[in-house]
C-alpha cells in the first residue's frame, strides 16, 4: 500500500539540479509534496537521508513507453516495468497504445488506468491509438483523460498504421490534444527490404537494417506530418528522430512557443551504426539507430533546442525472440533502467551539461504535455525525485541485475560513472538500496489543458 498521508521524508545537504541550476538545500517531503526547499531545515520526518555527495534531480518523465500490458505477459507488464523504471530514476511514464487489446476505444484506455493505479510503482498516463476507423472516438476524446494521441505514420503491425490520406487529414485537424507521430514511410520500407530478401533470404545482415530503414523513409513521413501540423495549426511531436536530415524540419524557439516539437531517444544518442557489429539484432529498433554523422547531429539539436526532449521508447522483447534471424527478430529494446545512467555518462564525457540534460528529461515533457504539478523541484509540487551518485571509478552495467522481465539490456558492455541511489515518487520511497519498494503506488498524472 501507498506510504500514509502524513509521511514525511527530509533530504539533507543534496546537490540540487533544477531549472537551469545548481545549489546545495534540504528539501522536505510532507503528504507526498515537496513542503520545502531552503539551505537548512530545522524539521524532524518519518525517514531523513543523507544526501551529501549526491545529486538531486527531479525524476525522469518518459514520454513513451511499450510496457507490453495487456497482452505480452512474456515481455513484459506494467508491474515489472514500472519497477525498472524506478531503479533508473524515471518516476512517471507515458504508455503506448499497442498493446493487446490495443487502446482504440475508452474501456481499454479504462482498463489500463485501472491496471496501472493496481501494481505500478510509478506515476503513469496512457497514449491513445489511432486505427482506420476509430477517428470519430479520437475526435471526441477529453483532452485531460490521456497523455497524448498516437498515431503510426509508418511501419507498424495490425490495424494502427494510418496511411490513408483522408483520415490523416481529419485527424490532424481534429485532434483534441497533443499528437504523436512515429514516422517512416512504409511502402519505400517495404521495397528495401523485398530487394535484400532476394540476395539474403531471411538472414539479411542487422547492419543493414538503417538502409532498409533509411533516411529517406523517415524524412519522407516527418516531413508529411510537419506539413499537415502546419495545415491545421495541430499541436504535434515528432517521436524518436534518427537522422540529420530531418532535424531541418524543427525550429530552435524555447518549447513553450512551439506548436511543433520533436524527441530523441537515448538508444539514438549512444548507439551508432557500428554498434551492430557487437550488438547485433539487440538493436534492432524502428526507427533504426544510423551513422556516426546522424548521432553527431541528434546530441548538437539537443544542445541547439531543435530536439525538445529525451525519451526511452522502452520496448522489450525476450533474449529469445532476439536471437532469431534479422528477418524474424522483433525490433524494440529495454532502456528504462539505464537510461539516466547513460545520459549522466554523456555529461560526464561532455556532450551536454547536466542541467540540459535535467530540462530535457523533466522540465520541457511536464512543459510539453501539460503535466500538472510535476517534472520541477519546486515547493507544492510532487515529490518525484531522483538521487544519483558519482563514483570515481565506472561501474560495468554487466555486474548489476536487469530488472526488465526480459532480463537483458542492449547496455551489456557499458560501463557508467553514475548510479541511482533514491527514487521518490509521489513521495513514496520507491527505489533504495538497490531494492524496488514494492509497496510504492504511482498516481495517475494529471494534465492542465
Amino acid at each position: 500500500m501507498p506510504a500514509p498521508a502524513s509521511f514525511s521524508i527530509l533530504i539533507r545537504h543534496a546537490r540540487v539540479v533544477n531549472e537551469g541550476q545548481q545549489f546545495d538545500a534540504d528539501v522536505l517531503v510532507q503528504d507526498g509534496r515537496i513542503a520545502k526547499i531552503a539551505a537548512q531545515i530545522d524539521a524532524q520526518a518519518d525517514v531523513e537521508i543523507d544526501a551529501s555527495g549526491q545529486y538531486l534531480l527531479p525524476g525522469m518523465i518518459d514520454d513513451q513507453v511499450h510496457f507490453r500490458d495487456p497482452g505480452m505477459p512474456h515481455k513484459g507488464s506494467i508491474a515489472t516495468e514500472s519497477r525498472a523504471a524506478v531503479a533508473g530514476g524515471i518516476t512517471s511514464f507515458m504508455d503506448m497504445p499497442n498493446t493487446n487489446p490495443p487502446t482504440l476505444n475508452v474501456e481499454a484506455l479504462v482498463a489500463k488506468k485501472q491496471r496501472a493505479a493496481a501494481v505500478s510503482v510509478a506515476n503513469y498516463g496512457f497514449h491513445f491509438g489511432v486505427s482506420n476507423d476509430n477517428i470519430d472516438i479520437v475526435a471526441g476524446l477529453d483532452p485531460n483523460s490521456v497523455s497524448g494521441v498516437k498515431v503510426f505514420m509508418g511501419a507498424s503491425t495490425g490495424n494502427m498504421l494510418v496511411d490513408d490520406p483522408k483520415i490523416l487529414e481529419r485527424l490532424f485537424a481534429e485532434v483534441p490534444t497533443i499528437l504523436l507521430t512515429h514516422c517512416e514511410h512504409t511502402p519505400s520500407i517495404t521495397e528495401n527490404e523485398q530487394r535484400y530478401k532476394a540476395e539474403y533470404g531471411e538472414d539479411i545482415p542487422v547492419h543493414l537494417h538503417p538502409v532498409i530503414r533509411d533516411h529517406e523513409a523517415c524524412y519522407r513521413s516527418s516531413s508529411y506530418a510537419v506539413g499537415l501540423a502546419k495545415k491545421y495549426n495541430t499541436r504535434l511531436h515528432v517521436l524518436h528522430l534518427t537522422t540529420a536530415k530531418e532535424l531541418a524540419l524543427f525550429d530552435t524557439r524555447p518549447t513553450a512557443e512551439k506548436r511543433i516539437t520533436a524527441e530523441v531517444c537515448v538508444h539514438h544518442l549512444w548507439f551508432e551504426e557500428s554498434s551492430y557489429q557487437t550488438l547485433g539484432n539487440l538493436i534492432k529498433c524502428n526507427p533504426a539507430i544510423k551513422g556516426m554523422e546522424d548521432r553527431q547531429a541528434l546530441r548538437q539539436a539537443v544542445l541547439d533546442g531543435r530536439i525538445d526532449v529525451i525519451g526511452t521508447d522502452h520496448a522489450p522483447h525476450t533474449w529469445e525472440e532476439k536471437q532469431n534471424l534479422y528477418s524474424k527478430a522483433p525490433s524494440g529494446l529495454p532502456l528504462v533502467q539505464h537510461t539516466l545512467p547513460a545520459l549522466l555518462e554523456l555529461v560526464e564525457q561532455g556532450v551536454m551539461p547536466l542541467e540540459l540534460m535535467v530540462a530535457k528529461t523533466s522540465h520541457r515533457v511536464a512543459d510539453l504535455f501539460q503535466i500538472k504539478d510535476r517534472g520541477y523541484i519546486r515547493e507544492g509540487y510532487w515529490a518525484d525525485l531522483v538521487l544519483v551518485k558519482r563514483h570515481d571509478i565506472a561501474i560495468a552495467v554487466k555486474d548489476q541485475p536487469v530488472l526488465a522481465h526480459c532480463g537483458w539490456t542492449p547496455f551489456v558492455h557499458e560501463a557508467f560513472h553514475y548510479t541511482v541511489d533514491t527514487t521518490i515518487v509521489s513521495g513514496q520511497i520507491a527505489w533504495q538500496n538497490g531494492q524496488v519498494q514494492d509497496e510504492c503506488r504511482g498516481e495517475a498524472l494529471a494534465f492542465d489543458r
